[in-house]
């Protein structure tokens, strides 16, 4: 028996919505990588982009275990000497409630143009609301506690 390998343009993604309200970061971003690159299929090729679109709400509640609130760190770089800044998590989770979950599921996908494309499958909104109700995205709970 020949090895399967998916093609880009049999492949189905599908739309899921996860409520990120009082889960914990690391564990949440680590599902939805997975998701994002179509792990969860019985269809997965490394090569192929077989995940699924996921949408996250609630990206404000999204808490860290220990003192990481305080003590977690993240760098940014304008390109301009001495043009470094660092800000924590509860900063930066104020100010931008999307991209803490962001960062952490980039980190988690492969780099190149494969992991930009499954990057761009992921739609984060620090509220309830989100505009994608026209894909009717299907409530899934990734960590069953």
């Amino acid at each position: 028996m020949k090895t399967f390998s998916a093609k880009p343009h049999e492949v189905q993604h599908d739309w899921y919505l996860v409520d990120a309200a009082d889960k914990i970061l690391g564990r949440l971003a680590s599902q939805i990588a997975a998701r994002l690159r179509g792990k969860h299929k019985a269809i997965y090729t490394p090569h192929v982009d077989t995940g699924d679109f996921i949408v996250v709400v609630n990206a404000e509640k999204l808490r860290v275990t220990g003192n990481k609130a305080q003590d977690k760190v993240y760098h940014r770089h304008t390109g301009y000497p001495g043009g470094i800044y660092t800000t924590n998590f509860m900063k930066l989770q104020e100010r931008h409630p999307d991209r803490v979950l962001q960062k952490a599921v980039k980190g988690m996908l492969p780099k190149g143009p494969l992991g930009y494309a499954m990057l761009r499958k992921l739609k984060i909104y620090g509220g309830a609301e989100h505009p994608h109700s026209a894909q009717q995205p299907k409530p899934i709970d990734l960590l069953k506690a």
